[in-house]
């Protein structure tokens, strides 16, 4: 590992605050889609990490515009590059899939859209050093580090942090909508309700394990007027995960923030490139890197479940009435969220649990897509997209329902079925 120049406090947290919200006119939308890797002829039939890491070889050898990753239990990751519009972002990755998908049932293999592993207990494929001194400090926490590793699946929407001024568009407004919002998007795409075959008792355990994980690097930053300050004081005074060595091994520091790495130099003076990968090892349900990233979205089953969030929460946030809207719609939840920072506050407890059987998250999730659906031909939306945004609404909002509970109406028709033919012998 090449010497690297150590840097002060002062210094990284002015790097922080350069980074972390970059301001101006939102313009561009990016989308990173996890999904689960089973066997295309049986999804209960666990695959072997030689598949796995052969599948990987071949899949990088595609010419991809997305950048193609995989996580520790073998989920395939692929991560949009900004696009300037929403078609632009969906036309490209919807290109990357229809690379990707026959690749993999060229060698058996499927990709599902799950927010939880619904088959199988969690199981790492990568065995890099870094990987081990993660499972060695989420180890601390209960076995929730593990099932967050390896047996969840996302889709993350990135928008821009917006202006710097306050206003509809401000970031700090921005700021705090993704956070009421985030609640309403994960009671929406709500699509993990079972774990090894077995209902958890919530709509998004993918939501439920994150919330379980340590708190001082998966909670929200504290609300306040000053987003970046509150975001470069929770940064520094998060406990580090890991730490590289020279010589290749990463070590899984306890009770050592990065703030007292800083001032004691132990057990090397921190470089701002360890900052820099200290930020992705925070897992909060908004993330500002420049842009926001919102990580509470499930994964969607289908071939363009994706495209729906994707849409959705582009529609929310890039079109000027539609935010506004979106900002009156949820501000009201606030009272239910109360003090304490999502995801471990009763409205987010809520979406978790009930989704929109909840009717504050209903009545809420009604009135934020309408006011998308409005939005997205201003925006430059397809019909296509727009027809896929309305059947979801239709499915699913009007309703009071989400993708969890056809998964539960199937297990439960699967179990009466069973319970039937056992009374009938």
């Amino acid at each position: 590992m090449p010497v690297r120049p150590a840097v002060t406090e002062a210094e990284l947290e002015a790097h922080l605050r350069g980074i972390c919200f970059k301001t101006g006119p939102p313009r561009r939308i990016g989308v990173e889609i996890e999904w689960l890797v089973h066997d295309a002829r049986n999804p209960r039939c666990p695959v072997e990490p030689d598949r796995l890491h052969s599948a990987a070889t071949a899949l990088r050898a595609l010419p991809l515009t997305s950048l193609l990753t995989f996580e520790p239990g073998g989920q395939l990751e692929l991560s949009s590059l900004p696009a300037t519009s929403l078609t632009d972002c969906i036309e490209a990755v919807t290109a990357d899939l229809a690379l990707v998908r026959p690749a993999m049932l060229a060698m058996g293999l499927g990709l599902a859209g799950h927010g939880h592993n619904p088959w199988h207990p969690p199981r790492r494929v990568l065995t890099d050093p870094r990987y081990n001194a993660m499972e060695a400090y989420f180890d601390r926490w209960g076995s929730a580090g593990r099932s967050m590793m390896c047996a969840t699946a996302s889709v993350q929407v990135c928008v821009d942090a917006g202006h710097e001024e306050p206003g509809p568009l401000g970031y700090g407004r921005r700021w705090l909508l993704a956070h009421l919002l985030g609640a309403v998007l994960a009671a929406a795409f709500a699509n993990s309700p079972t774990s090894e075959g077995c209902p958890t008792g919530y709509r998004t355990t993918r939501q439920v394990i994150w919330s379980q994980l340590d708190p001082d690097r998966t909670l929200a930053p504290p609300p306040g007027p000053d987003p970046r300050t509150a975001w470069v004081r929770y940064v520094l005074d998060a406990p580090v995960m890991c730490i590289p060595s020279e010589d290749g091994r990463w070590d899984a520091p306890e009770g050592l923030t990065f703030r007292e790495w800083i001032r004691t130099g132990v057990p090397r003076p921190p470089t701002q490139e360890d900052l820099d990968y200290h930020v992705t090892t925070l897992f909060p349900p908004v993330r500002p890197r420049g842009h926001l990233e919102l990580r509470m979205i499930d994964a969607q089953s289908g071939d363009s479940g994706w495209i729906v969030p994707l849409a959705v929460t582009a529609a929310l946030f890039d079109d000027p009435e539609a935010t506004e809207r979106a900002y009156r719609i949820v501000k009201p939840l606030a009272e239910t969220a109360g003090a304490r920072p999502a995801p471990r506050n009763p409205l987010w407890r809520h979406a978790a649990r009930g989704a929109l059987t909840d009717p504050e998250l209903h009545t809420a999730a009604v009135a934020c897509f309408a006011a998308a659906q409005e939005a997205l031909p201003r925006l430059g939306a397809s019909s296509e997209v727009r027809a896929a945004v309305a059947e979801f609404t239709e499915r699913y909002v009007a309703r009071g329902r989400c993708p969890a509970d056809d998964h539960l109406d199937a297990l439960y028709a699967a179990e009466g079925d069973l319970i039937v033919g056992k009374d009938s012998q």
